[in-house]
């Protein structure tokens, strides 16, 4: 039975791991097509163009919020499923070959997915409004 729930807790890791990268790749694509397409429009008078960008950033703003959201959520669940893991193995009396501090590690590393995706994600909505307004 032990060798199940391993089994199960690793698959939830894997999906975990999944879900995030999918996250990270919407939002970056998302911002750069938004920054492309708000920026080749930022010079145009015309409403169409100003509802285009309007549109493009609240889209950046809600999906970069999903995004952040989803991906805390997952450093919370890779968390809970790294500490059973360390569990079991502690029950199992082979956690000395596991380091701990791996999950300091994840931690910094979904930091850094996030700041990526907030700075993308800025940069998509800041550059355009300065094309638009100040050039």
């Amino acid at each position: 039975m032990l060798e199940k729930v391993y089994d199960h807790i690793i698959m939830d890791i894997k999906q975990n791991t999944r879900t995030d990268t999918i996250f990270i790749i919407v939002a970056m694509v998302l911002n750069f097509i938004s920054l492309a397409v708000n920026a080749s429009v930022a010079s145009d008078d015309g409403q169409a163009s100003t509802w285009t960008m309007v549109t493009l950033i609240a889209l950046v703003i809600v999906v970069n919020l999903v995004v952040i959201f989803g991906l805390l959520k997952g450093k919370d669940t890779r968390k809970k499923l790294i500490s059973g893991l360390l569990k079991m193995y502690k029950d199992q009396n082979v956690d000395q070959y596991y380091e701990p501090s791996i999950i300091t590690n994840y931690n910094t590393r979904y930091l850094l997915f996030i700041l990526a995706v907030v700075t993308t994600g800025v940069t998509a909505i800041v550059i355009p409004l300065i094309l638009k307004f100040l050039d």
